[in-house]
């Protein structure tokens, strides 16, 4: 096993941190304006792991990869994602709350995080949790 295949595999483990995480957050059902900061920078973070492992993985692949936007698009053609628009979204206001905070900003942030961007997180969580059971056993 190569350097590449533990950057990815240990990519993953600290995905898996981080989106556990969000799972917690986005289980409130009425999030305090703290529990709602926590929750888009618990996104945040598992965004960023997002990408950042599928870019390593991608590069375990024999691809060249250099911004979060080209790993997205990566990833959709080799069929790793779907819903590239999604994700593509979720790459803007990942950037947007990073930047700023604007209640009405953050309650719209909420509802997507909630209806969209956790569902393609728990996608590719559970994608890659087939993936890691794969390698382990061959």
């Amino acid at each position: 096993m190569n350097n590449t295949n533990i950057r990815w595999q240990q990519r993953f483990e600290n995905y898996e941190k981080a989106y556990l995480l969000l799972a917690k957050a986005v289980s409130i059902i009425e999030p305090s304006e703290i529990e709602r900061a926590g929750m888009i920078q618990f996104f945040e973070m598992t965004f960023e792991l997002a990408w950042k492992l599928l870019k390593d993985y991608l590069e375990q692949e024999g691809y060249m990869i250099k911004s979060p936007r080209q790993a997205i698009k990566q990833a959709v053609q080799a069929e790793i994602i779907e819903n590239g628009h999604q994700w593509l979204d979720a790459l803007e206001d990942r950037n947007l709350t990073v930047h700023t905070y604007h209640k009405e900003t953050a309650l719209a942030v909420e509802n997507k995080i909630v209806s969209v961007y956790f569902p393609i997180l728990t996608a590719l969580y559970d994608d890659f949790n087939t993936i890691i059971k794969t390698w382990t056993l061959g």
